[in-house]
């Protein structure tokens, strides 16, 4: 138990530590472009994570950074993408919200609202039709699920009994429009369960919640119980994008959820167990920091793609057969 809780909070401190550095980074220029920060929903990424087996397949949202690096990208290779270097998962050419890593079967990192769903419904129908047992889990918000696209997909995912997890991140807001003035049935979970699947709400900051449900839903669907739908209540303390002044919410509000960082909650669960004290913690800090550090050096030592690959994976190759 101790053991599986410390990787859990690494895993949350590596991604919450990535995000605060991407802004000092944002801030001084070295990253362009937009940046979504995951930075109060680290335990749906890592609790979901854990759940997952290495031949799964994950299909992200722009807000992905926790997603990657909770899939086993490594990190060098996420930072790279984020200053554009070819050595980025994605050659330097997606940048903050087109992370790929094809060989962790991770596709994106998509900027559509909702554009994973019909994705990862294919991924999912791939896998039934070869006969495998891997589950595909799919994240994307809740301002994803007013879109046409979720019900398209959990319709068919239903109707053909797809191996898809369906998770729901609902941080209470699409961009700068509240749940409450987008929905006017706020329980995502029950109307997800009138496409006939299973469906059910977690405490999206606690991040030994999110494990069970998400490992209890994943066995299913493993097993052929078809697409099952985890809607994880978690909460952005950042605003939408570094772009976006955040004059649509309380400042008590964000106070409030602060107080339920998930990070602290572990932390408190493990120091009441004995599992964790100062220096076991201080000991993390410093090998994220270090691995943290390092990723930078690497981005910044890194070369862009040549002009003369412009035109790489964009048009085949001239007299080579299709």
């Amino acid at each position: 138990m101790r053991d599986r809780q410390l990787v859990l909070l690494r895993q949350m401190l590596l991604i919450r530590r990535f995000e605060e550095r991407c802004v000092e980074l944002y801030s001084a220029a070295k990253i362009r472009g937009f940046v979504h920060l995951y930075i109060g929903e680290e335990a749906v990424a890592v609790g979901v994570g854990q759940a997952l087996r290495e031949e799964d397949a994950v299909v992200s949202t722009y807000r992905e950074h926790g997603h990657a690096l909770a899939r086993g990208v490594p990190v060098e290779a996420v930072m790279a993408e984020m200053f554009g270097k070819a050595t980025g998962c994605s050659r330097g050419r997606g940048g903050s919200m087109h992370l790929f890593d094809a060989g962790r079967r991770f596709y994106g990192g998509n900027a559509i609202v909702a554009g994973g769903l019909p994705l990862a419904a294919g991924l999912a129908l791939a896998d039934r039709m070869r006969g495998t047992e891997r589950v595909t889990c799919c994240f994307f918000g809740d301002g994803a699920y007013a879109e046409g696209e979720f019900h398209e997909t959990a319709n068919l995912a239903a109707l053909w009994q797809l191996p898809l997890l369906l998770v729901c991140e609902n941080n209470l807001y699409a961009m700068g429009t509240s749940l409450a003035r987008e929905h006017a049935q706020t329980n995502l979970a029950m109307r997800a369960a009138s496409y006939g699947m299973p469906a059910w709400t977690v405490d999206g900051m606690d991040v030994l919640a999110v494990e069970a449900a998400a490992r209890r839903a994943a066995e299913s669907v493993r097993a052929g119980g078809g697409p099952h739908f985890l809607e994880a209540r978690t909460y952005r303390f950042r605003a939408h994008s570094m772009y976006d002044p955040d004059r649509y919410r309380n400042k008590d509000e964000i106070t409030r959820w602060k107080t339920r960082d998930p990070l602290d909650g572990l932390e408190a669960t493990m120091r009441a167990t004995g599992a964790l004290d100062d220096a076991v913690l201080k000991q993390l800090e410093e090998d994220v920091t270090t691995e943290i550090d390092a990723s930078v050096r690497a981005a910044e030592a890194a070369p862009y793609e040549p002009v003369s690959d412009l035109l790489r994976f964009v048009t085949s190759t001239p007299g080579r057969a299709a």
